[in-house]
């Protein structure tokens, strides 16, 4: 069982972000949060290719070139201007966070870092032919390792500028299902390329945050999506997992409350950015219900994280504010919860 006082329940978000600015969505994720809760380095798909969750994982890989073409990123040979937007991109965002991070009284004791895990990346990405990188174990492989050694470098580059926070590496997985069920379409979209191994999949995810940890970074978090991945998931070697709460089927929350009385973290998507807002009263419901019904008691929830789902990005600035906000009412509606036993 985690310790009781270890912690409050904490709150976060995705970390997609509306708009072009680096300076005001850093402000933003920093500001709404703050030292209670986890502020996070903040992605803007808005200034387009290359900012994008795949464009902008792939603008961290090691030696692995790449380009974007009509049908989407593409390894290549030699890397030219598409690469060059991508990785431009990415250092504008950690510039941003050492610039704003600079100027505080207080910096933020943690900071969450985000990006495509080993599995959607192959999904996303497309050989020389124009398949996905999945039908090829070989090239699955040598984009496994670019990933790990990226990540690595990534929590390197951000800890130079974060003034002392404790790193927190999150892997987004939305194709995670697909990809294991075989469900993802061939390039001409009349087949469907064959599953990847589960085992494959749990060391290509341990390899990630094995890499992240080596470097620095202090936890871990893999967002795999729902259905029954979840128990896949469930076996990789990350400290938390990410999911929706609306989106765990009720036979896997016997799973992971034992994962909880572990010592595992479990974050909680609780808010979804393109439905209304809801009151802080049914968000707080839709975590209870079911820890409650699996028997967990209040105290565990120091184990807890809740979080946005991605979608904030397509949002106007005013809305996201709003959404963060809302989650870090509902981390200390929770936080009441537990302390009052």
């Amino acid at each position: 069982m985690p310790d009781a006082d270890r912690r409050p329940v904490g709150a976060t978000a995705a970390g997609d972000w509306p708009g072009t600015d680096p300076l005001e969505a850093n402000r933003a994720a920093r500001g709404e949060l703050g030292d209670a809760n986890l502020p996070f380095l903040p992605s803007l798909p808005g200034r387009g290719p290359g900012s994008d969750a795949v464009g902008r994982t792939l603008g961290m890989l090691v030696e692995l070139p790449f380009d974007l073409q009509p049908h989407g990123w593409r390894l290549v040979q030699r890397p030219g201007r598409d690469q060059r937007r991508a990785e431009s991109a990415l250092s504008s965002d950690i510039n941003a966070l050492g610039d704003i991070a600079g100027a505080e009284e207080r910096p933020a004791p943690r900071l969450k870092l985000h990006l495509q895990g080993p599995l959607s990346l192959a999904a996303g990405v497309h050989l020389h032919n124009g398949e996905r990188v999945l039908v090829d174990s070989g090239a699955r492989r040598e984009l496994y390792e670019s990933l790990a050694a990226g990540a690595a470098d990534l929590v390197r580059r951000v800890a130079a500028v974060a003034r002392g926070a404790n790193l927190v590496l999150q892997l987004d997985e939305p194709d995670a299902g697909a990809v294991l069920a075989g469900r993802v379409p061939t390039a001409s979209g009349y087949r469907t390329l064959r599953a990847v191994d589960r085992r494959e999949a749990t060391e290509a995810w341990d390899a990630v945050t094995a890499s992240a940890i080596a470097a620095g970074a202090r936890g871990t978090v893999l967002a795999p999506g729902g259905g029954d991945v979840v128990l896949d998931a469930a076996r990789a070697g990350t400290a938390a997992l990410c999911l929706e709460v609306r989106g765990i089927p009720e036979r896997h929350w016997e799973a992971l409350a034992e994962d909880i009385e572990s010592g595992r973290e479990l974050w909680l998507g609780v808010l979804d950015p393109e439905a209304d807002l809801l009151q802080v009263r049914t968000l707080v419901e839709s975590v209870l219900g079911p820890w409650w019904r699996v028997g967990l008691p209040v105290t565990a929830l120091s184990a807890l994280t809740v979080t946005t789902l991605p979608g904030l990005s397509r949002r106007v600035p005013s809305d996201a504010v709003r959404a963060v906000t809302r989650t870090a009412q509902v981390a200390d509606a929770l936080e009441q919860v537990r302390a009052e036993g």
